[in-house]
């Protein structure tokens, strides 16, 4: 790329020659862009340096236009449409931002949305080192996903970050009524390259644990059995209320759905999902209590606790199962039993709460109970 400099800019792309100028700070606030930069359509020097200064002396012309309009309407106590608003908006700091997204979008939510949303305004301020919205520039997203890996974050917790502050300026935008993008839509975040696999737990491994969790009979081993024979996911099990377990019910079952302390990861996840084995077992511990939530220590309407849970269970599991294989691991190994039994992908999808791929799947209702228990038998656990 080469620049040539006179009373205007333009350069050399390839073989044909670009105009490119700023737009004056005063006049950025009109405007989605900070710069103007438009092909020239020429390969000739001689040709692109006339259409260049022709073009910038219409853009001098426009803008002068545009500051006369902003003084009558300062002196007439006029204003355009949207344009005080849009100025405001330019003016917001982060913090600003993120007491609008409360304000506007905290209703109902847990305490984990609102440490989640602080802690991503937190990070953005001490990447950029300004607080201010209108100092935004298109290169600062990838400059904040860079620093963030930098600090050894993983992509998926940069991703959720980036996810975060998209919202929050996106809300901004939808409220002031800003023509301008969001520089955070579209950013790019690699994958982990050392990320470590969550092998399976091994059946004879999971016989034993479950044998212990009978045995010490508290309410984490409780949580741990329920786990192991279901293979849902922590948080979906955290989140649980006493009422969405159907112990009595013809087919006995949990009904998994979206709670304001615990929202689900994918539509595929809300699901009726048969008990069988130790998930029985711990089903009928838990109702034998007369709680509110099916497990008090990790949840609260306040908030779940899934971390929490997630730390303590690790920690007992550490010793008793494979290298790397964690709380999460029983749901790689439910997949791996539903497999070896050669249950029907669609019908493991639909007790994973897993989402399928297929036009068709949108159609009908899916498996019931009796379906889903039928093959949840097949899986052999010692206590089925």
């Amino acid at each position: 790329m080469v620049w040539v400099r006179s009373p205007v800019y333009f350069y050399k792309r390839g073989e044909t020659f670009y105009f490119s100028r700023a737009v004056p700070s005063d006049l950025q606030h009109r405007f989605d862009k900070r710069k103007v930069e438009v092909s020239l359509r020429t390969k000739s020097e001689i040709r692109a340096h006339k259409s260049a200064a022709a073009l910038s002396d219409r853009l001098e012309r426009y803008w002068d236009s545009l500051r006369m309009e902003m003084i009558y309407s300062r002196e007439l106590g006029l204003s355009v449409i949207g344009e005080a608003a849009a100025q405001h908006a330019s003016k917001l700091t982060f913090d600003e931002v993120l007491k609008l997204y409360h304000r506007l979008k905290g209703v109902g939510k847990t305490k984990l949305f609102f440490e989640g949303s602080e802690r991503s305004i937190r990070y953005l301020k001490d990447c950029l080192g300004h607080t201010n919205i209108d100092s935004l520039m298109p290169g600062d997203a990838g400059l904040f996903r860079d620093y963030r890996l930098g600090r050894g974050m993983s992509s998926s917790s940069v991703r959720r970050v980036i996810a975060s502050v998209r919202a929050m300026l996106n809300l901004v935008i939808k409220e002031y009524g800003l023509s301008g993008p969001n520089i955070f839509n579209g950013v790019f975040i690699p994958k982990d390259l050392h990320k470590r696999e969550r092998p399976p737990i091994p059946p004879d491994e999971i016989q034993r644990i479950q044998n212990e969790c009978m045995l010490v009979d508290d309410e984490p081993r409780w949580l741990v059995a329920l786990i192991s024979d279901t293979g849902i996911r922590l948080a979906e099990a955290c989140g649980l209320l006493h009422s969405d377990i159907q112990i009595n019910d013809t087919v006995p079952h949990l009904v998994i759905r979206e709670h304001p302390w615990r929202r689900l990861k994918t539509s595929s996840s809300s699901r009726e999902l048969p008990l069988v084995g130790a998930a029985l077992w711990a089903a009928e511990r838990i109702t034998e209590q007369q709680t509110e939530f099916a497990f008090p220590k990790y949840c609260s309407q306040a908030e779940c606790k899934a971390n929490s849970a997630s730390a303590a269970l690790n920690k007992w599991l550490k010793p008793r199962v494979s290298e790397n294989c964690v709380i999460h691991s029983f749901r790689h190994s439910l997949r791996d039993r539903l497999r070896a039994v050669e249950c029907p992908a669609d019908i493991a999808d639909a007790i994973g709460g897993w989402t399928t791929v297929g036009v068709g799947q949108g159609y009908g209702r899916g498996y019931g109970l009796a379906v889903k228990r039928k093959w949840m038998l097949e899986l052999g656990s010692p206590h089925a």
